[in-house]
């Protein structure tokens, strides 16, 4: 996957995990994450509270991997990556911000 589609995906995971966290958590804090991707670092702050923060880090690992060039929508790809008691929890997440 290009770069530019790595930090719109991240951007997308950004906007959904705070809004869903904000409306149904407390005690979000902030936290950087930095990331390498293709030789390049990134660095980003999310608001978020221990239980999503886990999550989001197990959503950014399995972007990272992902070994398509043109990544599809996780929810239809042919081989995805996420463990099923992830996948429900994240599929939640999307179904409430999106």
């Amino acid at each position: 996957m290009k770069t530019e589609k790595f930090t719109s995906e991240i951007a997308t995971l950004k906007k959904f995990y705070e809004l869903y966290c904000k409306d149904n958590h407390e005690n979000q804090t902030c936290n950087k994450v930095n990331l390498e991707y293709h030789f390049e670092k990134f660095e980003y702050e999310f608001e978020l509270c221990q239980e999503c923060q886990t999550l989001l880090e197990y959503s950014l690992a399995r972007l990272k991997e992902c070994p398509h060039d043109e990544k599809p929508r996780c929810r239809t790809c042919p081989t995805p990556c996420y463990e099923k008691p992830q996948w429900k929890q994240v599929a939640k997440l999307m179904r409430y911000s999106g």
